[in-house]
């Protein structure tokens, strides 16, 4: 509050907030949105706890996303999805050497946990399910683990095929591998320090070499 001449106090203004591009406004509010979601869930999420996270005001977040928050949230599962993709296409090696499966698995492990450690507000909603996870996002994210699995269960067969024939079952191989992954990805996110990545990977193709 400040003091008016006449000694009466007139109330702060809100600080106004910057004009800036709308592209980048765009990415500022989703950031901010799945900021709130990994502190403190979906069902934090409104207009106005947005707007505050990103020091703005209603009608700025609504001047970039005219549908409010239902257009907001669904272009945010559009980035994220896009950005997790791709981060598990390039976990994949573009030409794998299927004659060694062991080192395959060692290797994309490997690339997989790097990804996770050096990008965690991507994986976090995905890996430790946020409270109150609208049924969109969870079917989502069920639908990318199932092109992962199919993915990794073409790189399996091929492999055991250049071994002779197969002597598991490469669909059930790759959700225990998906399984084992996505748990070492909650340890890494809830406790990044204590599990070192080599840690890691010597244990996942141990874990890996028994189902052989």
């Amino acid at each position: 509050m400040t003091a008016s001449p006449t000694g009466a106090e007139k109330p702060r203004r809100r600080p106004y907030a910057a004009r800036v591009p709308a592209d980048v406004r765009r990415e500022q509010l989703m950031d901010a949105a799945l900021t709130i979601i990994v502190r403190d869930g979906y069902a934090a999420v409104s207009v106005d706890a947005i707007a505050k996270e990103a020091g703005v005001t209603r009608p700025v977040v609504y001047g970039v996303f005219e549908g409010g928050l239902r257009d907001l949230l669904g272009t945010l599962l559009d980035r994220q999805q896009e950005r997790a993709l791709t981060q598990l296409s390039e976990a994949l090696p573009p030409e794998p050497d299927l004659s060694d499966p062991d080192r395959l698995v060692a290797e994309t492990a490997r690339k997989m946990i790097e990804t996770v450690r050096s990008n965690p507000m991507v994986w976090q909603p995905i890996l430790l399910a946020p409270v109150g996870m609208p049924a969109e996002a969870r079917s989502r994210i069920d639908g990318d683990r199932e092109n992962f699995v199919v993915q990794l269960t073409g790189l399996l067969e091929l492999g055991l095929a250049l071994r002779g024939g197969p002597v598991l079952d490469a669909e059930v191989a790759a959700h225990a591998i998906l399984a084992i992954l996505e748990h070492f990805g909650r340890l890494l996110l809830t406790e990044p320090d204590r599990f070192e990545t080599d840690r890691l990977v010597s244990t996942i193709t141990g874990l890996l070499g028994s189902l052989k």
